[in-house]
């Protein structure tokens, strides 16, 4: 089944073009918008599968985009663009169904892996997963369908797949942060870091969410944990 077009929403006319091509190379068809407000305008005309969202735009920033996405279009899949090491509002965006980010500037490889990523987890099928990976995407998608129960029920399953990977435990905590949970957050970011001290992603989320107030945005993983932290 041919999958369907991919809308890339970004204010940087060369944003806009690199993400189109590296689409393209995948067989996928691109469609662009220069703001919030044109996005929206073209999902009321056009089905989309999967959205490239930039969360830094004048007038109607990428979160609002976000949140009004999700009264008129709760399927559709998010991959948030930043220019920054962490997302301030990153709580809320994965409350919202977000849970892919990646950080500029980035290379085409790398966006069209993510892109392939999401477009995979959709096909995995929930019964016939018996791995660590299967379980860390299923725990996204759930996650993305905002059934953060089973998100961190799966999550808790690749653990007991495999107890020696940071990723997981990362994840969990993550979740745990969705729910204020902020003890029980702690304590799986530095159970991620007695795995691997240098596992940036849980360093990032241990240092931020021990902060008062509560500042910055939650890693997930490496894709957005790999640059330095700026403030907006």
């Amino acid at each position: 089944m041919k999958e369907k077009p991919v809308l890339v929403v970004d204010d940087e006319k060369n944003i806009r073009l690199t993400l189109s091509q590296a689409l393209e190379s995948l067989g996928l068809e691109a469609d662009t918008a220069t703001d919030g407000q044109e996005a929206l305008d073209k999902l009321t005309k056009k089905e989309f599968g999967l959205i490239l969202l930039d969360l830094k735009m004048p007038g109607m920033d990428g979160m609002e985009v976000l949140r009004r996405l999700r009264t008129i279009r709760p399927d559709i899949r998010v991959i948030i663009i930043t220019a920054y090491g962490t997302v301030e509002s990153a709580v809320e965006a994965i409350k919202l169904g977000a849970v892919d980010f990646i950080q500029k500037p980035f290379a085409p490889e790398e966006i069209r892996k993510l892109v392939s990523q999401v477009l995979d987890r959709e096909k995995i099928e929930e019964q016939k997963a018996v791995d660590y990976t299967s379980h860390i995407e299923l725990a996204k998608r759930c996650a993305t369908d905002r059934h953060f129960d089973a998100a961190v029920e799966h999550a808790r399953k690749a653990i007991s797949l495999d107890h020696t990977r940071p990723e997981a435990f990362n994840l969990l905590g993550a979740l745990m942060e969705v729910r204020h949970n902020f003890l029980e957050a702690h304590k799986y970011y530095r159970a991620a870091l007695e795995l691997d001290p240098t596992y940036k992603p849980a360093i990032d989320n241990l240092s931020r969410s021990t902060k008062w107030p509560r500042g910055g945005g939650i890693v997930l993983d490496q894709t957005l944990g790999k640059g330095k932290n700026k403030k907006e």
